[in-house]
């Protein structure tokens, strides 16, 4: 038995078809897999995401600590509530994490910011997190006693404030892409993992299943993993331990736009190693591949690239938007437009796109 969020008990009487992920026992659809990702694309669903890990971070050295810890530069979250994406690197410069990270408060005493982590690194993002605060005035502090649902589509702020408070109803409205405020001991984010509008919304357990009952009795379907995965595919996000993890640079993730170079004073964890890549040109990069005939793209399938040599595929799955099979893909730096892959013992011919095939309901190949 692997652990559970909060909400366990409501899957089960929803229907779900529950699974292990990451030693979490989680919904992988309630249904149809294929009909909950087109009720996310086309109107809005709600996702259990209770098992990430929320981390608050204070201290009067709280910015000077990230800055430190995160590739992405913390001093360009200027507003309240702003949010930057980020990875967090070894000295190698490859990827512990990727992460969302909140500017929630700052005085000139006091500097306040929330952090949400993947829940299957939760362990290893935190021991790594208090091993560099050592040399800091800050404070990390884990809250367990938080839940966390997001609901994403082009309907979800609208369908989400008819059920909320006045208060709550209008910081929903007023909410700008990527930031997150608080109001009461709610704190409601406009982000997502989709690909569409959405909110993330971080809440007291206690108060989590009632919600999740409301949202429900409103016509807002669960949505499972199986769905939350076809749909960050489809939107190009990457998935740590399959696109990136500790031996993958940024540079060759697709994520070299997460990278804050300057100032060049900053020394954050990894720079050295990532400016020695950039400088001698990273071998590999990550596309996005189209396969135009019958078939299946799945992770590991060989790619091969005539002349130039091979790769591998590193997220893959049948596309319920496009109707056809897409995948992400590690690859020679010099690859083009056009390469194979291996799937059965054939070669199948694929186009070679930019990662990212569907945003916000519109199609990008």
């Amino acid at each position: 038995m692997g652990q559970r969020t909060p909400l366990y008990d409501l899957h089960l009487a929803l229907g779900a078809k529950m699974v292990d992920f990451g030693g979490w026992d989680m919904p992988l659809h309630y249904g149809s897999q294929v009909e909950e990702h087109h009720q996310v694309r086309r109107d809005c669903g709600v996702f259990d995401v209770s098992h990430m890990c929320v981390v608050d971070v204070a201290g009067s050295q709280a910015k000077a600590f990230l800055q430190r810890l995160l590739a992405n530069d913390v001093a360009r979250l200027e507003g309240p509530g702003k949010a930057l994406y980020s990875a967090m690197l070894n000295e190698q410069g490859g990827v512990i994490d990727d992460l969302i990270v909140y500017l929630t408060g700052s005085s000139s005493q006091e500097q306040g910011y929330r952090l949400v982590v993947n829940a299957g690194t939760r362990d290893k993002d935190l021991a790594w997190m208090h091993a560099q605060a050592g040399d800091f005035d800050v404070q990390l502090r884990e809250r367990r006693d938080l839940a966390m649902l997001a609901i994403q589509g082009p309907k979800a702020r609208a369908r989400v404030a008819e059920l909320l408070t006045q208060a709550r109803a209008a910081l929903i409205h007023e909410l700008k892409p990527f930031q997150g405020l608080a109001e009461g001991d709610w704190f409601i984010a406009r982000t997502g993992y989709t690909g569409e509008d959405g909110l993330e919304i971080v809440l007291p357990v206690t108060e989590v299943v009632p919600f999740l009952n409301d949202l429900v009795g409103a016509g807002i379907s669960p949505i499972g993993l199986g769905a939350r995965d076809t749909l960050r595919l489809e939107a190009g996000m990457n998935l740590y331990g399959q696109d990136m993890d500790e031996q993958v640079s940024p540079l060759a993730a697709n994520m070299a736009w997460t990278i804050a170079w300057e100032p060049a004073a900053r020394d954050f964890i990894g720079r050295a190693a990532l400016e020695a890549q950039r400088a001698a040109g990273c071998p590999s990069k990550l596309v996005g591949l189209v396969l135009e005939e019958r078939g299946v793209l799945r992770a590991h399938q060989v790619v091969r690239v005539e002349g130039i040599g091979e790769g591998e595929i590193t997220s893959g799955s049948f596309s319920p938007t496009l109707n056809k099979s897409i995948a992400l893909a590690r690859v020679p730096a010099v690859t083009g437009d056009r390469a194979e892959v291996e799937i059965r013992g054939k070669w199948y011919p694929v186009r070679v796109v930019r990662p990212g095939f569907v945003r916000n309901g519109k199609t990008l190949i």
